[in-house]
């Protein structure tokens, strides 16, 4: 079994980040709170519309489906409160009281794994060997870290679970998952994943109040939807 090293790099570097974000963090006052999380707000709007606009042509209709039924599910299992309560129950674990701990894991694991470059990179590792793309990923994520950090605090640095648990078990089963994918469901993963980012921007800016928790089973949802209903089934049953 091939060991992820990759995504152990990319560990490394968020780490690393996470932790010079939170020196930083204690050195920004207050008065400078405001303008850095409309910066990183600004700038996430940036990503998301760059992720958003990787919609393969023609499966526009398969993304927004799979986000509203995604976010139906979400909202009927209570994703939010079992993501909560996992993230207290971490909390209690290393003695943190931060309010903003939990918004800061889900808001890093979601920039830093529903890209493209986390699923290419970790399945061409897995299948070759080669690591380069999640290298260049892992110096994205690093940097990322610093300014997440500094707004969100430690939530970001215990983002390196999910990252490992996520990005590692796609290297290991890239064989059996490459299967199942192809270039439409990777870039359908990704363009749904900059609608989430999208609405990580809206938060930062206090524009709206999205309900992230309970949208991300669309990113499983568009897998199925793209895979089983291909945009010439759908043409087809038009003209008929």
């Amino acid at each position: 079994m091939q060991l992820p090293k990759g995504t152990l790099i990319n560990v490394v570097t968020v780490t690393l980040g996470s932790l010079i974000g939170l020196t930083l963090k204690n050195l920004i006052s207050s008065s400078y709170e405001i303008i850095v999380f409309q910066a990183l707000g600004l700038g996430t709007i940036l990503i998301g519309i760059k992720m958003a606009l990787k919609c393969p042509e023609g499966y526009l209709l398969h993304i927004i489906f799979s986000l509203i039924l995604g976010g139906v599910l979400g909202e009927f299992i209570h994703l939010d409160q079992v993501i909560d309560s996992g993230t207290l129950a971490l909390k209690h674990i290393i003695s943190n009281e931060d309010a903003g701990f939990s918004e800061g894991l889900v808001t890093a694991f979601i920039l830093f794994c529903v890209g493209s470059m986390t699923f290419l990179g970790a399945l061409e590792e897995g299948m070759t060997g080669n690591n380069e793309l999640l290298l260049v990923k892992s110096t994205l994520d690093g940097f990322s870290s610093i300014f997440l950090s500094a707004t969100f605090g430690v939530g970001v640095l215990f983002s390196i679970i999910p990252l490992f648990i996520f990005q590692s078990s796609l290297t290991l089963g890239a064989r059996r998952i490459s299967k199942y994918l192809n270039d439409n469901i990777i870039q359908s993963i990704s363009s749904l994943g900059g609608l989430l980012i999208l609405g990580i921007s809206i938060n930062l800016l206090k524009i709206g109040n999205v309900h992230l928790e309970n949208l991300l089973p669309g990113l499983l949802l568009v897998v199925m939807v793209t895979k089983y209903f291909p945009i010439g089934i759908l043409l087809s049953s038009k003209r008929n």
